[in-house]
């Protein structure tokens, strides 16, 4: 299935953190904290401004980014967990990062 969000929202999948910590301790999935980076998957066009123009986005789909603990919202497409969020929940791009692929 094809999904284009709209206005200025854009599609992210989290990006997993690694399960061990630098002195090679493994974190339980229970302790694990939710990802807060990911890759943008999709973009929305932009969002109209004040006169009625359409502001394209910052994001480009690829772009590692960062975004707020508890931003966006949860769906699944094709069996896969994305986020729908706003261009504002995102707090920045991670330059010169290449975004990995979670395994399945």
């Amino acid at each position: 299935m094809k999904f284009r969000p709209l206005h200025d929202r854009v599609v992210v999948r989290r990006i997993e953190e690694d399960d061990r910590t630098k002195g090679g301790i493994i974190i339980p999935d229970t302790a694990k904290e939710k990802p807060q980076q990911g890759e943008v998957v999709a973009v929305g066009p932009g969002a109209p401004d004040e006169k009625g123009k359409v502001q394209p986005l910052d994001v480009k789909p690829g772009d590692r980014v960062l975004f707020g603990k508890w931003s966006g919202t949860e769906v699944k497409l094709d069996g896969e967990e994305l986020l729908i969020m706003k261009e504002s929940d995102i707090l920045g791009v991670l330059e010169g990062v290449v975004a990995k692929k979670k395994a399945a």
